[in-house]
C-alpha cells in the first residue's frame, strides 16, 4: 500500500483536538514545563526553526487553530532524521507512533 501522508504523535491526548498530540506539541510542552535542559531546548528550537524555513507551515497552524498535522511521506526520511535528536531527549522517552495514511489518493 502506498501512503501519501504521515504523522509522528505521542499517546497523550490533546484537550483541544481530542487526538494524540503531535511531536512538536509534545516538545513545546516539555519546554513550557521546564523539563528540558537548556541544550535540549536550544536543539528543539533549532529543529522547529528548520521546519518552518524548509516546509510550509499551514495557515491554520500559524493561526493556532484546532489542527491535526500530517506531512507528505516523501519527506518522511529527512523529517525523522531532523527530528530524531528531539525525540531522543531524555524526557521524550515516552511512547510515540508514526501514522501513515493514503488520504487524497
Amino acid at each position: 500500500m502506498v501512503y501519501r501522508y504521515m504523522r509522528i504523535q505521542g499517546r497523550e491526548e490533546s484537550y483541544v483536538t481530542k487526538y494524540p498530540k503531535g511531536v512538536f506539541s509534545l516538545c513545546w510542552n516539555l519546554i513550557r514545563d521546564g523539563v528540558l535542559t537548556e541544550a535540549e531546548k536550544a536543539l528543539f528550537i533549532a529543529i522547529d526553526e528548520w521546519f518552518k524555513e524548509n516546509l510550509p507551515e499551514p495557515e491554520p497552524c500559524v493561526n493556532h487553530e484546532k489542527v491535526i498535522t500530517f506531512f507528505k511521506c516523501a519527506a518522511t526520511e529527512e523529517m525523522l532524521e531532523k527530528l530524531q535528536p528531539a525525540m531522543n531527549c531524555t524526557p521524550f522517552v515516552r511512547q510515540y507512533d508514526i501514522l501513515n495514511n493514503k488520504w487524497g489518493v
